[in-house]
């Protein structure tokens, strides 16, 4: 039997993946999140500008990226992204050059793998408008 608990985990606020330090890589990053994927590049606040990286957002989604000297991707861990029209966003990311790969069969709800410029793993999913599956 589960404890009762007074609070409830309600949303996730943001995501954050990790990338190399350097303008370039917030080139690409910007060319890959907002070119590709369609989000907004937002200003980080002041005391954490410094730190480098860059943050994204459209109003549902917002991903983060922290610079670590030490760069090396996430290969495993990854966040999953719900996509209205998901065979649109494969074709576009073909077509940039970025390959997509189908993951494990979930009934109903197809789901691919992407790199980003960095190598970091991200799972884009089918929205609930649409299960178009091939790029």
């Amino acid at each position: 039997m589960k404890p009762a608990r007074p609070y409830r985990l309600v949303a996730v606020d943001h995501v954050q993946l990790a990338m190399p330090p350097g303008p370039a890589a917030v080139a690409e990053a910007e060319a890959f999140y907002a070119g590709l994927f369609g989000l907004t590049r937002v200003p980080k606040p002041p005391e954490l500008e410094a730190r480098g990286g860059c943050w994204f957002e459209n109003g549902d989604v917002t991903l983060h990226l922290g610079v670590e000297e030490e760069f090396r991707p996430a290969r495993k861990a990854h966040p999953a992204l719900v996509v209205d029209d998901l065979g649109s966003l494969l074709r576009v990311l073909e077509d940039a050059g970025h390959p997509t790969a189908r993951t494990e069969p979930v009934p109903g709800r197809p789901q691919f793998y992407v790199d980003d410029p960095f190598g970091n793993r991200i799972e884009l999913v089918a929205g609930h408008s649409g299960t178009e599956e091939s790029p």
